[in-house]
């Protein structure tokens, strides 16, 4: 049985169909991926997740039971807003939220000082919220949404506002959860966070579901259409080749856009004559263009 299962939700408000006919499940141990331009429905599908509103239509199930309150003490939630109060010590309140879900004191203390230890800023324990920059902000909304040691997280925006480091330290902390067998809804707007931590993914616009299923397979349906080619000297006339749509010169590699993937075997025969090839690759599409064909293609 897997932890949630998300079955034909619907909601609407008014005329406007905010979620049409969504469904997915995520098994224990995954990171599935919610993506969607602002007004897809990602945050109203995350708001039925959590019980704070209810579908019109279909059922979200917790380890095969629907909603209750009780609920509330297997799920976690980092919001993309920060909602933590900033003149409120960091260990009051986060000590606090954790016994409101279910934690002793004791428990709770522990639970926070080993995230504040894992995340290097124990020193953080006394200090008020607005005290901290606002990467470490996330840091310690993070740690709320986690102490109380949830079955279900619901991550929005995860490493929105953090620098290289600790955007690694957050990614390292959520791995963890993963391994761990915790079950995670993940939305962001970096699509190489989501290739690098989901294994399942549903691409959402106006409301619909319009691509869903492994990363992997969805990839494999769209066409490879770069070409990365690495050379010991110089490669002249790439662009005549039929079947190159552009050329593009980095630093220590040519790209190289193709119709199809018929071309890539005259690029390479093309170099082979001229050169020794150090590198020569068919490049499978990125999440980012196969956002951008799927949402673009149905922009209005």
């Amino acid at each position: 049985m897997n932890p949630l299962v998300i079955d034909r939700i619907y909601k609407q408000y008014g005329e406007k169909t905010a979620v049409n006919r969504l469904s997915f499940n995520i098994s224990e141990g995954e990171i599935y991926g919610l993506l969607g331009a602002n007004g897809a429905g990602k945050t109203t599908t995350m708001r039925m997740v959590l019980g704070l509103i209810y579908p019109d239509e279909g059922s979200i199930q917790y380890n095969g039971q629907p909603y209750s309150k009780e609920q509330l003490h297997n799920l976690g939630y980092l919001p993309e807003e920060r909602g933590l109060y900033p003149k409120v010590k960091v260990s009051d309140q986060l000590i606090y939220l954790a016994r409101l879900r279910g934690m002793n004191k004791k428990a709770a203390e522990g639970s926070l000082r080993k995230w504040l230890e894992q995340f290097e800023v124990m020193e953080y324990y006394d200090k008020r919220v607005e005290e901290l920059s606002k990467g470490n902000q996330q840091k310690i909304q993070f740690i709320a949404a986690v102490i109380h040691d949830p079955q279900i997280l619901i991550l929005d925006e995860a490493f929105s506002g953090l620098d290289p480091v600790n955007v690694e330290l957050l990614k390292t902390a959520v791995k963890g959860l993963r391994d761990s067998g915790k079950t995670i809804l993940f939305s962001t707007h970096r699509m190489e966070h989501v290739e690098e931590l989901c294994r399942n993914i549903t691409i959402m616009h106006r409301s619909n579901p319009i691509v869903q299923g492994s990363v992997k397979d969805i990839k494999k349906e769209y066409p490879r259409e770069r070409v990365m080619l690495a050379t010991s000297k110089e490669v002249v006339g790439l662009d005549s080749i039929e079947g190159v749509r552009y050329v593009k010169q980095h630093e220590n590699v040519t790209e190289i856009g193709i119709a199809s993937e018929a071309a890539a075997k005259r690029i390479l025969n093309h170099a082979i004559s001229q050169s020794d090839i150090e590198r020569f690759e068919i490049m499978e599409p990125t999440l980012n263009e196969i956002f951008i064909k799927t949402v673009g293609d149905r922009h209005e």
